[in-house]
């Protein structure tokens, strides 16, 4: 899932949204059919989601017995899906009842009118109480309402190919302990293992919040306290050494030609082609990436790899100079949400319930890869067997950082991907590219920025 620049739709997906829309539409009045929309994988050979949701429908229709669950599969990339279902939000005749949230999202939906507070249903719902504080979070607006309900989280740490580390000299027990030694151990890659990409970070516009979250904001928060949003001032970080750092570090990647070619590494696809080529080609050394990886190689994922958790390493990425707390991480999640405009609210909350109930939420995790957020499923013996390094990727959970979830957040996103493909190109040097985000973010967030020198 998951991990997106300005959501720009262009003439060909005009025209899939607008058959989406008249497809959804049907079913617009029936007043026993819940609508649930949600994001297909572009990957024609991942398919966990529709197995999952087929188990899910039929579970809700032989609970209830004359209500019907109708699946809306979008399949798309996260930004276009985002695109698609905020138009069919704008219409009773074409709004889901539930959708698929992805939780950077969320408060600019609800800014825009297209979510359902779910504060009622969640007094007297139980499991609710399984949830921890920070998942819950992120789903909750500036107005202190909830407007979803999560399904798993993720973290994000350094994938490491055994077999080059061993070519290269390198340990097998790789766990380095500033970006220096990241750099070090790419660079000595790259001179002893040839024909051989050392390292990928995503990068640029096109990979979106992939290349933004996964990439700029494991380096950016690993500089310092509170680097891109400062809560106290309620204001966005404009300069400092932080941004500017990290856009080194993504500079130097490209620059020494450690990374994929810029061609490559500015594909909207380069997350697929990374998970079912680089990787179990041998072809990729080191991956900052995210800890549902393992569902592409298992024998059910789009690329099935048996040797994939003997062959692959896991180390947590460091902080820039090694400082306290020394691991750094970022998470995100998806949620449940109730559209503004569904005429049957309390029969989407029971398709919400049914979607979370501990078997189901047990085996979401499982089937996608997901980090629990529910106490009883991180305790879960199916869920903590589940998968090779589920335990490595839940204990970064304690060290783990959210984006800030405020409305003008997908286009402070944006302005990343722009300096970081400036950097990546060789268009701007780091300090260029951070004052010209720093003047875009004057403009996107009125004027609502904190500067800091170097």
């Amino acid at each position: 899932m998951r991990p997106t620049a300005p959501l720009i739709l262009a003439a060909a997906l005009t025209a899939t949204a607008a058959a989406t829309l008249t497809a959804c539409g049907g079913s617009g009045d029936d007043p026993d059919t819940v609508k649930v929309a949600y994001n297909r994988s572009t990957d024609n050979k991942i398919r966990f989601q529709d197995r999952f949701l087929d188990g899910v429908k039929k579970q809700f229709e032989e609970a209830n017995p004359g209500k019907k669950i109708k699946l809306i599969p979008i399949q798309a990339s996260q930004n276009d899906y985002a695109t698609k279902i905020q138009q069919m939000m704008r219409s009773a005749k074409t709004a889901p009842d539930v959708v698929y949230e992805d939780t950077f999202r969320i408060n600019s939906d609800i800014a825009a009118g297209y979510l359902r507070p779910i504060d009622d249903y969640l007094k007297s719902w139980k499991n609710w109480d399984q949830f921890v504080g920070t998942a819950k979070a992120a789903a909750k607006a500036e107005d202190g309402r909830t407007y979803g309900v999560p399904d798993g989280t993720d973290t994000r740490g350094l994938w490491f190919n055994k077999e080059i580390f061993a070519k290269a000299g390198l340990p097998a027990d790789w766990r380095p302990k500033d970006w220096n030694e990241i750099l070090q151990a790419a660079r000595t890659i790259k001179k002893k293992v040839p024909g051989v990409t050392p390292l990928n970070v995503y990068t640029g516009k096109a990979p979106g919040e992939a290349a933004v979250m996964q990439g700029f904001e494991m380096l950016l928060y690993g500089t310092g306290e509170d680097p891109l949003y400062d809560p106290g001032e309620k204001k966005w970080v404009a300069g400092g050494p932080g941004f500017e750092d990290a856009l080194g570090f993504v500079r130097t990647v490209f620059a020494e030609k450690l990374g994929p070619d810029p061609s490559d590494a500015l594909d909207a696809n380069v997350g697929t082609i990374v998970a079912n080529e680089w990787l179990p080609e041998g072809r990729l050394a080191i991956a900052l990436d995210g800890s549902w990886m393992g569902q592409n190689w298992v024998r059910t994922g789009g690329k099935p790899w048996p040797e994939w958790s003997k062959v692959l390493g896991r180390a947590p990425m460091p902080t820039q100079h090694g400082q306290a707390p020394g691991t750094v991480s970022m998470s995100g999640g998806w949620t449940w949400s109730i559209t503004a405009k569904s005429t049957k609210p309390d029969l989407a909350w029971k398709v919400v319930e049914t979607l979370q109930t501990k078997a189901n939420a047990v085996e979401w995790d499982v089937v996608g890869a997901q980090i629990a957020v529910r106490k009883d499923v991180a305790e879960d013996p199916e869920y903590l067997s589940s998968m090779p390094g589920i335990e490595f990727f839940t204990a970064l959970v304690r060290h783990t950082h959210y984006r800030p979830a405020l409305p003008v957040y997908p286009q402070v996103s944006s302005a990343i991907g722009e300096a970081m493909e400036a950097v990546t190109t060789g268009d701007a040097s780091p300090a260029k590219a951070a004052d010209a985000y720093a003047d875009q973010l004057g403009d996107i967030t009125d004027g609502a920025v904190v500067k800091r020198d170097r």
